[in-house]
């Protein structure tokens, strides 16, 4: 199914369940601004139509078994791209966006649960108008992992 086709709070919704399926509908709630009973509407029909498909318990590493893809994103205009980066903002799977210096303009790391959404998310990019071209690297291994502000796990 593509997730292309939900709006913007059913992605948040779906976002937010990636991080923690067992997230509380209240919680999860004043994340999405809406109502406790809105959301469970919203997950009762996003489980009707495919979208979730059940509820997983996932062993070993946490993000262990997400595939995951930079994109070095060229735009027609690096000074006026906003609109480009609007959009990366709007993809949940979007981990990492950073405005570079060098040949390319962004680059863009994407963590998903398949190869097939990775192509989705690099054909949703591609097609938007304020870009003029990409180049994908796959990640084959990671070996550092930080949190933001460079915190190191004691030892």
């Amino acid at each position: 199914m593509d997730r292309a086709s939900l709006d913007q709070i059913d992605q948040r919704i779906l976002s937010e369940l990636m991080k923690n399926a067992r997230v509380s509908h209240a919680e999860l709630a004043s994340k999405v601004l809406l109502s406790r009973n809105a959301v469970r509407q919203r997950i009762d029909r996003m489980e009707r139509q495919g979208y979730i498909q059940g509820y997983t318990i996932v062993s070993g590493t946490p993000g262990q078994g997400a595939v995951s893809a930079f994109f070095m994103i060229y735009r027609k205009d690096r000074v006026r791209g906003s609109d480009v980066i609007a959009v990366l903002q709007s993809i949940p799977e979007v981990v990492l966006c950073d405005v570079v210096s060098g040949d390319f303009d962004l680059l863009v790391r994407v963590e998903a649960r398949s190869l097939e959404r990775i192509q989705d998310i690099w054909e949703q990019i591609a097609a938007l108008p304020g870009v003029t071209d990409t180049v994908t690297a796959m990640t084959l291994s990671s070996y550092v992992r930080r949190s933001p502000g460079g915190a190191r796990p004691e030892l």
